[in-house]
């Protein structure tokens, strides 16, 4: 039996928002797992990855976890892991952020960087240097993200009970961000388990391959994939929202300048979707979303207005330009 009681992600508050579509009149609630010890939902997920393997047999203290992440998750996994006495190596590509590989290090992660391909696939890439690693270093275990059931249920178990508790029930849609589909896929089970009515929206990249979209450049991390997730083929949204990368840019910033939330890019592109669909959503409606991770490691790009200008080669724009919503 595994001592995980103090390891175990928090509960995080979900609350309401009035200022971020003022007079919208629809109730709009905000899941905040920026919180989380990590910054990012993705400490229920690595939680639920190292849990399951411990309880498996399969990883024991002392052992090596090898995992492809694009920022988050090999954060939580750092700190996951480095509280076990087990070391872990984070395969990431060159769009990672700096300061998230700064934090994976300062938990004593090893930082594996790959180079972009010729076919441009950095997920096929990093999955292919796990692959590598794993037989470099016989008895090293994979988390494996984007297969393990354990990613789902994570949120299945406690994700989605708590959004519901904090936003007293009776809930019409839920957005939620995409990336290997685990926390879509568990709040998505649980939602049809219980009957519920609530309409779940996958918010996804422009450029990413999920739900039948063309693959294309992506320059900000966390949100999409180049490859279909094993996961991907038992997600079902009810709605999948694509979204340009300057518009996610221009969500945070609405989300920073009218909430006081500072998020990461998939939130941002979660509250475009939002601006989006809105005035097309009953007036009568709740409406609850997740704040995926902090902003913090997002500062000298989605925050910073010569990245954006440069890299995006888009004008940053006043923090209204967000979906029908901008003159609001």
């Amino acid at each position: 039996m595994n001592s995980l009681g103090t390891l175990r992600p928090f509960v995080t508050p979900t609350v309401k928002l009035n200022r971020l579509f003022e007079g919208c009149g629809i109730e709009v609630y905000a899941k905040l797992d920026l919180l989380q010890l990590s910054g990012s939902t993705k400490e229920r997920t690595a939680n639920g990855l190292i849990e399951a393997l411990l309880d498996s047999g399969q990883l024991v203290a002392g052992g090596m976890v090898i995992e492809s992440t694009s920022g988050n998750l090999g954060i939580a996994l750092a700190r996951q892991c480095v509280v076990r006495g087990i070391s872990f190596t984070a395969v990431v590509d060159e769009n990672a952020n700096p300061l998230a590989l700064e934090l994976m290090a300062a938990y004593g992660a090893t930082v594996n960087r790959i180079q972009t391909p010729a076919d441009g696939n950095k997920l096929a890439a990093r999955r292919q240097r796990v692959n590598d690693l794993l037989a470099m270093h016989p008895g090293s275990v994979t988390t494996n993200q984007y297969g393990s059931p354990a990613n789902p249920r994570a949120h299945f178990e406690a994700t989605m009970p708590e959004i519901l508790a904090g936003t007293g029930g009776n809930l019409d849609y839920l957005f939620v961000a995409t990336s290997t589909t685990g926390t879509l896929l568990g709040c998505q089970q649980y939602v049809r388990t219980h009957g519920l009515g609530t309409k779940i929206v996958a918010v996804d990249s422009v450029g990413s391959v999920l739900f039948g979209g063309v693959a294309g450049t992506r320059r900000l991390p966390g949100l999409g994939a180049g490859v279909l997730p094993e996961l991907a083929s038992s997600a079902a949204p009810d709605i999948v929202c694509q979204i340009q990368e300057i518009d996610m840019v221009r969500g945070c910033r609405r989300l920073a300048h009218r909430e006081g939330i500072l998020a990461g890019a998939s939130t941002g592109a979660i509250v475009a979707a939002m601006g989006n669909m809105l005035p097309g959503i009953d007036p009568a409606s709740r409406v609850a979303f997740m704040v995926h991770d902090t902003g913090v490691p997002y500062l000298q790009t989605v925050y910073n207005d010569e990245w954006v200008r440069t890299v995006l080669n888009e004008e940053p724009g006043s923090t209204a330009d967000t979906g029908k919503f901008a003159n609001q």
